[in-house]
């Protein structure tokens, strides 16, 4: 009877087969030694056990699962396991065997243990193992290695008997002599007996019919079959070869074809004119011979007829002239091209035919979201241009293709009877011989029978009351004023089957109710939200503004051309100021600004929407044109790419003589104006100036970032009319020495810029070349380049760009102050990333930069994508702005200590990133940008999945973040500030506008802003507010509308002087359009104030302007706001916008630098002033009586005791009591004692009236 020991070694043997041949659940008896033997894996021929290694553990099981490989185990541990192991024993980390988990598991002593997470049951993730081994006794001396695969049998006849060998070897690891090593036990080979099977043959499966020998009538085809067999001396009964009868249409008596000049071909497919010659003459647009084009006709596209030579002609004989012969014209980077032929009446005829350059698809209408109730339908639309014309369509769900049969779409998608799981993202996908694009995706949201379209119950949205209010009871600052949630519902459309729905439809407010705050001293009145339902969507304004000027030196671009497509769209001002108003269903903008002067690169531009309307601010830099050189055309020229003081040139142009052309094709010879500019990535300041958006879009229609080498724009003239002129054959050289990763070099590319959809396209690849000088270089030692070639057409910007994988994703929130708030944070800021390029070594470099990236924030922050490695955290730095309405905000500090609360990053991740603001080693720097290393998170780092930074695979987990997750965090630099409206609104989404007589912004499509400026003489800043009601209109007459709240800020060129600008509400139309409010509005600063000036032209505004208001109080100043917007000369700022913030921005800009058209950040208090007030310190002039008995004790004590016996006399007499007079200072000091406790009874009386 086997002993025990012997039992659980031959179960773990059985165990150990098992697992080597396949997955293992390890459930079943709960026996022990079948537990055992499952968790430890063993050899079976191993004997004499005796000690076991160290636990190893080097993976982790997310991903596909856990993996502890014995080839990685060596890798990291090389002398801690033997060669051969004989067992292996696998735990997960909270010591559980692997037999008692209940997963399935992989185990091998040649490969290892793994655990595969889709193999758990019911989605279950593997657990964590780590594995130890047991190694032979002398393992680390000598030690066999494993048996070498069986030989061939030494016989190859069939039917014959053999042998076959296998072998293997005695390794020694000691570097000892041989004789003192011991040898290794057993035999070096085996030997087995082989043999082979009967000898046989067998017909092999039968081929296809041949092609019947008639091509009308009756015909025979053939197929055939082949004998295998093992030995020369069987063979296959049957025959090799069938025949069978085959054609079924009768042969035509005659070729039907009817040509009206010549006679049908012998394929009766066409007609032919054998005393006939077609001369062609094929150009691209811009006058320039095509050599290489392959010319057919059309019926037979792939037979090529002729190529066009080195004019751009061609010649076909016995092609008829007539009208209905067509000639198809192919040539790469240009599209297909079909023309007729015509006659002349003679044995002669001509062909020209003008070919386009080829450009990939581009989506110019995308899908819409759509809301339906079940049952319903939709259409979703979707159509590209391109040269060629794209021609054909498919449609995705959720990204599976959706089938054509069933569906029956073309460019459009028609969904009948909708169902709830049809829900979801729609996109579609079109392609041409040129490439492919997909659209954005549209949502479709299905909602069921019986549900409702929108949740009536309003959700929970505290306001922020003022400072001065706080409830009683709770002590809470803040009010529940309800809201209604942010989205869309299914409403009644006339007609449901548009590509975009005529009318959209939002959970609104329905019905609200007026309520009272109490603010214990005061109260405030409120209208909260009671009720939602589904009803037409406020239709947002999208505008687009901004600014053009030069990188150089901000010099504007004055009255330059903006083109959006081929269509001119405006104008920019004489400042460089533009706006643009957007059809809403814009999904990708590309602008093109085009100088008239031709002092500046034209420059397109892709702009990034606020969906929800109103406008975003854009600072758009272009780069001054290079001045020409003269060149001669008849030369060879080169010209240097990139000149930085005491660098190399990153490359050259080299262009061959004779190369220009003009626009008709003609050979130019002469001088040629030579403008090359040079977009410099070396040259920090040059990011913001690159153009398009550095996207490309692969053969699956996805776009994708590039990182750039540089980008350079050409431009060609002739010396004397200026006419532009194109060039062919030129040639591009990239020094290597200035790719600092060496992967990137078998993957650069040049790239040319559409400047229609602001996407690069493929110009040419790059080969390698090795010069030792020329081009303008000094003698040196040899340089490796990269050299490609392109022709100067069309197109005039070119790029030196890689496509990059390495990519992430980077969150950043901006908020309204330094204080980081949730409820603060700013919707509709720009944050830009500039990814900057690393030197050898992969060490950050703050010179060069390889891409740039613009993001607007949402209600949730914004994900940036950027460029980021998992190796080097700094291999790849970025620097990363933000920018509202033309102001900086500020970032997080850094210095003069790193405080993970406040940059919004956990240690130890914000080591590891080293984050830096601008003024990090400088103070004197501006602190409106931060740099950071883009270190690609380890998800196996539980501290490293949390933000900032995402994988690229992972951005909706970034968008969806939570608040509290790790993010960078820009603020607005400003005083303290508090708003407070009757009816919330919230500014960052226009959808939530109420139609209320007591709306602070009366129309959701227009929006105005006005301001008063207040100077303050003082030393310190003072909050002033507005308390803004109801003036003339019988609706609102007496009622609040809000309240305003700012701080002063202080004039750095005046000693003791600041000044706010203060929002009121202005005068104008409510709601309902059908009467004008003149609301009152009370300037009321909250200190120790006087008025002591009032503009006089305000003054003289208001009087002649009645009814006019009361200022008998000089602590404040009533009005009724004007209706007309005045100026900066009466000290009111007025701005109209389709956007609430960005109005408010700029008459903030405007009051700030006291003019009606500037804008600055630092306060002015010398102009542009509406009301002036004296707020002094109050003097301290009187002492406590501790202070008094501290100072002089004596004297306190006698003139307290003095004072008590006289009043005690006074009363024992019947006279009236009187005062002791104290010294001059004391009496004062008595009497401002005595009249305190009356100002401070009276306070809470008086508070109500300053609100």
């Amino acid at each position: 009877m086997l002993g025990l020991n012997e039992v659980a070694l031959l179960l773990s043997v059985v165990a150990s087969v098992a697992l080597g041949q396949g997955p293992v659940r390890t459930r079943g008896p709960s026996d022990r030694t079948r537990r055992a033997a499952l968790n430890t894996f063993t050899d079976a021929q191993a004997a004499g056990v005796t000690e076991w290694t160290s636990w190893f553990n080097i993976d982790h099981p997310g991903g596909n699962g856990d993996y502890e490989r014995l080839e990685a185990i060596r890798f990291y541990y090389r002398e801690r396991v033997c060669t051969r192991p004989t067992a292996m024993e696998a735990r997960t980390t909270d010591w559980v065997a692997a037999a008692d988990t209940g997963e399935v598991v992989h185990a091998s002593l040649e490969k290892g243990f793994w655990c595969i997470n889709r193999e758990q049951a019911r989605g279950r993730v593997c657990s964590n193992y780590h594995v130890r081994f047991q190694c032979p006794p002398g393992s680390m001396q000598s030690y066999w290695t494993n048996w070498s695969e069986w030989g061939a049998c030494s016989t190859t006849a069939c039917d014959d008997v053999g042998i076959k060998l296998r072998q293997r070897e005695c390794v020694n690891t000691q570097p000892m002599p041989l004789l003192l090593v011991p040898a290794c036990l057993g035999h070096h080979s085996e030997r087995r007996e082989c043999s082979n099977p009967p000898c046989t043959a067998k017909w092999g499966p039968w081929g296809r019919w041949g092609a019947c020998s008639a091509t009308c009538g009756v015909g025979r085809r053939i197929r055939r079959r082949t004998c295998a067999r093992t030995s020369e001396t069987v063979r296959c009964a049957g025959r090799p070869a069938e025949m069978q009868k085959c054609g079924k249409s009768p042969c035509p008596a005659k070729c039907q074809l009817v040509c009206t000049e010549g006679r049908p071909s012998e394929d009766c497919s066409r007609c032919t004119c054998d005393d006939h010659v077609l001369q062609g003459d094929v150009r691209a647009v811009t006058g320039v011979p095509v050599a290489g084009a392959r010319v057919a006709l059309d019926s037979q596209p792939k037979v090529t007829r002729a190529l066009t030579d080195a004019n751009g002609q061609f010649r076909l004989e016995g092609v008829c002239s007539s009208g209905s012969t067509l000639i198809s014209i192919r040539k790469e980077k240009f599209a297909p091209l079909t023309v007729s032929t015509s006659s002349n009446g003679t044995a002669r005829s001509l062909v020209r035919a003008v070919l386009r350059s080829a450009e990939k698809p581009y989506i110019v209408k995308h899908p819409e979201d759509k809301v339906r109730h079940e049952g319903g339908r939709a259409m979703f639309c979707c159509k590209a241009t391109g040269s060629p014309a794209p021609d054909k369509y498919y449609w995705y769900h959720n990204g599976t293709l959706l089938d054509r049969k069933q569906y029956k779409y073309e460019e459009d998608l028609v969904l009948r009877s909708l169902k709830p799981e049809q829900s979801g993202q729609y996109y579609c996908k079109t392609s041409s011989s040129a490439g492919s694009i997909k659209s954005s995706p549209a949502l479709l949201t299905v909602i069921a029978k019986g549900k409702p379209a929108c949740n009536s119950t309003p959700e929970t949205h505290l306001i922020r009351l003022p400072i001065d209010c706080v409830q009683p009871g709770t002590d809470s600052m803040h009010y529940n004023a309800g809201r209604c949630p942010h989205n869309k519902c299914a409403g009644s459309l006339d007609f449901d089957m548009r590509c975009r729905d005529e009318a959209g439809f939002c959970c609104g407010v329905q019905d609200t109710e007026s309520r009272i705050i109490d603010c214990g001293s005061y109260s405030l009145p409120i209208r909260a939200v009671t009720q939602c339902s589904c009803q037409k969507c406020p239709q947002p304004t999208v505008l687009v503004r901004g600014r053009v000027v030069t990188a150089d030196n901000d010099e504007p671009l004055r009255f330059g051309h903006i083109y959006i497509g081929k269509e001119r769209a405006g104008t920019t001002g004489y400042q460089g100021g533009f706006t643009l108003q957007i059809p809403p269903d814009t999904q990708r903008l590309v602008v093109n600004f085009v100088d008239p002067t031709e002092r500046f690169l034209d420059t397109p531009k892709v702009f990034i929407l606020d969906k929800k309307g109103g406008s975003i601010y854009h600072n758009v830099k272009v780069m001054r044109k290079q001045t020409p050189i003269d060149i001669n055309a008849g030369d060879s020229n080169s010209i240097s790419l990139g000149e930085i003081e005491g660098e190399d040139p990153i490359g050259q142009l080299v262009i061959p003589p004779n190369s220009f052309h003009k626009d008709n094709g003609e050979i130019y010879e002469g001088t040629v104006k030579a403008s090359v500019t040079f977009i410099d990535p070396r040259n920090i300041t040059t990011a913001a100036a690159a153009p398009g958006d550095l996207n490309f879009v692969d053969s699956e229609g996805d776009m994708l970032p590039l990182r750039t080498y540089g980008m350079f724009s050409v431009d060609f003239r002739d010396e004397t009319n200026k006419e532009v002129l194109g060039a062919g054959g030129v040639q591009v050289l990239l020094d290597t020495q200035h790719i600092k990763m060496p992967e990137h070099i078998p993957k650069m590319k040049l790239w040319s810029l559409n400047p229609d959809t602001g996407v690069w396209e493929e110009e040419s690849d790059f080969a390698y070349t090795t010069t030792a000088g020329g081009h303008g270089r000094s003698k040196r030692e040899e340089r490796t380049f990269l050299i490609g070639n392109m022709e100067i057409r069309e197109r005039r910007l070119f790029n030196l760009d890689v496509p990059e994988n390495r990519r992430c994703y980077v969150k950043v929130r901006a908020y309204m102050s330094d204080k980081f708030l949730a409820s603060e944070q700013l919707e509709g800021v720009v944050i830009s990333l500039i990814n900057l390029e690393p030197k050898p070594g992969f060490s950050s470099n703050p010179r060069a930069w390889g891409r740039f990236d613009s993001v607007l924030t949402g209600s949730n922050g914004a994900c940036l994508p950027a460029f980021c490695d998992a190796q080097r955290p700094d291999a790849y730095t970025a620097y990363v702005t933000a920018m509202m309405g033309g102001e900086e905000l500020e970032a997080a500090p850094s210095a003069p200590k790193m405080n993970p609360n406040i940059i919004g990053v956990s240690q130890p991740y914000l080591d590891k990133i080293d984050y830096q603001r601008s003024d990090h080693e400088d103070p004197a720097l501006k602190k409106t940008a931060f740099k950071i290393n883009l270190a690609k998170p380890n998800q196996n780092n539980i501290d490293e999945t949390n933000g900032p930074i995402y994988p690229y695979a992972n951005l909706i987990g970034c968008e969806n973040a939570p608040v509290e997750a790790n993010h960078f965090r820009f603020f607005r630099v400003e005083k303290d500030k508090y708003e407070y409206n009757v009816v919330p609104f919230e500014e960052n989404d226009l959808t939530t506008w109420t139609g209320d007589y007591l709306s602070w912004w009366p129309n959701p499509q227009e929006f105005r802003a006005c301001y008063i400026k207040v100077k303050i003489h003082g030393q310190k800043e003072v909050m002033v507010r507005s308390r803004n009601l109801g003036g003339t209109h019988r609706e609102t007459k007496g009622q609040l509308y809000g309240i305003r709240d700012i701080r002063s800020t202080r004039d750095m060129r005046e000693v003791n002087t600041s000044a706010a600008c203060l929002e009121f509400k202005c005068s104008g139309m409510l709601f309902d359009q059908a009467e004008v409010d003149r609301s009152i509005i009370a300037v009321l600063p909250q200190g120790n104030c006087r008025r002591t000036g009032t503009n006089s032209l305000l003054q003289e505004y208001l009087i002649k302007h009645p009814p006019v208001a009361q200022n008998n109080e000089s602590q404040g100043f009533t009005m009724l706001a004007p209706v007309d917007p005045l100026g900066h000369n009466y000290g009111i700022y007025t701005v109209t916008d389709q956007n609430p913030r960005v109005a408010k921005e700029i008459a903030i800009g405007r009051c700030f630098d006291g003019t009606s058209d500037g804008f600055s950040r630092e306060m002015k208090t010398d102009s542009g002033v509406a009301l002036t007030f004296s707020c002094p310190e109050r003097q301290i002039n009187r002492e406590s009586l501790f202070q008094r008995l501290q100072t002089n004790p004596a004297q306190t004590l006698s003139q307290m005791a003095r004072s008590m016996r006289e009043s005690e006399g006074m009363q024992a007499q019947g006279l009236p009591t009187r005062t002791m007079a104290y010294p001059l200072e004391q009496q004062g000091r008595t009497q401002s004692r005595r009249v305190a406790p009356a100002t401070r009874r009276r306070a809470p009386v008086r508070t109500p009236q300053r609100q």
